[in-house]
């Protein structure tokens, strides 16, 4: 391979990652919190639903979850790593637990950041379990696609950026050391990373995989995502893509689910919300930034998307 055409490949990947990157930074407000659990014998916890996403890394032992609703039982052992993208309410309890136990399950609160050991022989079993607080009011498509549970057993030899980010926080919580308060939040915020590329790698049905692996359509993604407030046409996008416009319009539509358009102008008022959210730009910046040519433009389709004017919107976010 050239080097030339193995720098393009890189510049690909690197701008397709980005459209990963964008759909969790759209949805991510705040730090994520976790907890260490020690447990042993016969135990039960409940986690209630949350606005958000759980995941729990198993640092010892093997245990059970068991998700709301009737969802078949997950056997989570050493290494093992879970996320609960949508935030559903389950079980966690000792890999041998019977139906009535699992209804007697404890709230998690009562027992997060101590040492518990009921009654009772048993091995014992430590986990990291924590949350990420999602604004799932524009949610991307590609984190709503998600399955309720994800689960990525440990295996030699793979995801080796995910092991390597759990053997990480398996050490910082080992060993509280200076810059530890830094040093845990980021970690977490790259586990969750990690755990949607782990996905999406293994994932057997889906339409973001399949969008991901798409020449023509991620084509037309990686020019939205790198730069939102170009002045974008159909045409241009084709062109981006190497295809005619009614290529692209019938492969991207087909797989993303809405015309490049229709997207362009989905991601442009989503990248407002969170500039809105986040900073206290003038509106006509975060008008300018993200391709709209006035802030009347900006704020009578904002209000037409989300139902509430960009000043009301950030009134919200700052109550």
């Amino acid at each position: 391979m050239s080097v030339s055409m193995r720098d393009r490949l890189v510049r690909i990947r690197c701008r397709l990652m980005d459209v990963v990157s964008d759909a969790i930074a759209a949805v991510r407000v705040g730090s994520p919190s976790s907890n260490r659990l020690r447990v042993a014998g016969a135990w039960c916890v409940r986690l209630a639903p949350y606005e958000g996403a759980g995941f729990h890394v198993v640092l010892g032992g093997s245990c059970l979850l068991l998700p709301d609703g009737g969802g078949a039982p997950v056997a989570l052992g050493p290494g093992d790593v879970v996320l609960l993208p949508h935030g559903a309410g389950h079980v966690l309890a000792h890999a041998a637990a019977e139906p009535a136990e699992v209804r007697r399950a404890v709230p998690f609160e009562e027992v997060r950041d101590t040492a518990v050991r009921p009654p009772g022989p048993g091995p014992e079993v430590e986990l990291l379990c924590g949350k990420y607080r999602l604004d799932r009011s524009r949610t991307h498509p590609l984190m709503a696609e998600l399955p309720q549970v994800v689960h990525l057993p440990h295996r030699a030899g793979a995801h080796p950026e995910l092991r390597a980010a759990v053997d990480l926080l398996a050490r910082e919580l080992a060993d509280r050391r200076p810059g530890g308060c830094l040093a845990l939040p980021s970690l977490l915020d790259l586990l969750l990373v990690y755990l949607v590329r782990a996905w999406m790698a293994e994932a057997e049905t889906g339409a973001w995989p399949a969008v991901l692996n798409d020449p023509v359509t991620t084509a037309a993604l990686r020019a939205v995502h790198s730069e939102p407030a170009a002045p974008w046409t159909a045409g241009r996008l084709a062109a981006e893509a190497g295809v005619s416009r009614a290529t692209l319009a019938r492969r991207f539509t087909a797989l993303v689910g809405r015309p490049p358009m229709a997207y362009l102008t989905w991601w442009r008022l989503t990248l407002a919300a969170t500039r809105l959210r986040e900073t206290d730009a003038p509106l006509a910046t975060v008008a300018r930034e993200t391709g709209y040519g006035s802030p009347y433009a900006l704020s009578h389709a904002f209000s037409r998307e989300f139902g509430i004017t960009p000043s009301a919107y950030r009134g919200l976010r700052a109550s």
